[in-house]
């Protein structure tokens, strides 16, 4: 399948010394797993960040330094190929390149000049610097592009299969702060929304912390080298019932659910669109509400290229966090979920 394509190649078998890697995306809540993970695993990290960082530039370069304990901090614009030379990788050589950088919100503009262009700049200063490997943090979803990110990223993706580099290329499903987004209406008494009858989709929803493990692994196991990896947490998939059903559970309530035809995202997409031909926001936002659509609709899982199925079966599993276990943090003060521009509920 392609979903899992691999081609020969590698960096050699079990390279005991550490890397220098360098990381790009580092601030978010995968890239600070993803670095902590590298940091463990004995690699030397340097996390290329913007000076104001997070959500809306919240992070400030002491918050930053707070949240990448051990790496090495260096401050400049991604998207300039110019500061990711000479800001980021400062003549100096590396071993590996890392990414969790990706667009915000998904909309044309910030997909391509995110999830591609910065992207390919960042790829051209690393073979410069002597970069014999790239990790990229993509997304499952790509496998049925019929959004501006996902051919953004999957424009990237080629990109870097022909680089001549080693490179991993990570696909994962839901994760754990994309499925928290009901977690205080729900507290608060209210029934959890499904689109449908709450069956349209499944995932194998994954912890930030395993995930950033699985892509930290990626430098040491040469079964990830030139590979299209998906991966999903540990357990069978989950249908939107199933993950309020848990919700439910660890709150020790009985379920209660709302069902929301998908008619009406396609109503407010069509308005969007239609009123977007004059006005560039609102274009912008119907995009926004065809990504919402999508995913009410489309499993977050490998798709069978013969058969165009989700198979749930031949989604690979990963870790020892739970969705459940997620819930109880957040429930308990444990957990924040940083959702960020990426909210739906």
């Amino acid at each position: 399948m392609d979903a899992i394509d691999r081609e020969a190649g590698g960096l050699g078998q079990g390279r005991a010394t550490p890397n220098r890697v360098f990381v790009l995306g580092g601030t978010g809540t995968i890239g600070q797993a993803t670095v902590a993970a590298l940091a463990a695993r004995g690699h030397a990290v340097t996390a290329f960040v913007r000076p104001r960082a997070g959500t809306g530039g919240r992070l400030a370069p002491d918050d930053t330094a707070r949240l990448l304990p051990g790496a090495d901090l260096r401050f400049g614009d991604p998207t300039d190929p110019a500061s990711l030379v000479h800001d980021g990788f400062r003549g100096e050589r590396f071993d590996v390149l890392v990414s969790c950088l990706a667009s915000r919100t998904g909309a044309p503009r910030d997909a391509w000049a995110i999830d591609h262009d910065a992207h390919v700049a960042a790829l051209a200063a690393a073979k410069d610097a002597g970069v014999r490997h790239a990790v990229l943090l993509s997304a499952i979803c790509v496998q049925k592009p019929l959004l501006a990110f996902q051919h953004a990223k999957l424009a990237f993706e080629a990109a870097l299969r022909a680089s001549g580099l080693t490179w991993s290329i990570v696909r994962p499903t839901a994760y754990f702060k994309s499925l928290s987004g009901q977690i205080e209406r729900v507290r608060a008494g209210r029934p959890f929304l499904v689109f449908g009858d709450g069956r349209l989709t499944a995932c194998k929803p994954i912890a930030d912390e395993d995930l950033g493990d699985y892509i930290a692994g990626c430098l040491d196991d040469p079964a990830r080298w030139n590979a299209i990896l998906p991966i999903g947490g540990p357990g069978a998939a989950m249908t939107p019932l199933d993950q309020g059903e848990l919700l439910f559970q660890a709150l020790g309530r009985s379920p209660r659910f709302r069902h929301v035809p998908v008619g009406l995202i396609d109503a407010i997409a069509g308005g969007l669109g239609a009123l977007g031909r004059f006005n560039a926001r609102l274009a912008e936002k119907a995009e926004l509400a065809r990504i919402g659509r999508y995913y009410a609709t489309e499993s977050m899982l490998v798709l069978d290229p013969e058969t165009r199925r989700y198979d749930a079966d031949a989604t690979p599993s990963t870790g020892t966090r739970t969705l459940l276990d997620h819930y109880r943090r957040v429930l308990r003060g444990d957990a924040v979920v940083e959702r960020g521009d990426h909210a739906v509920f």
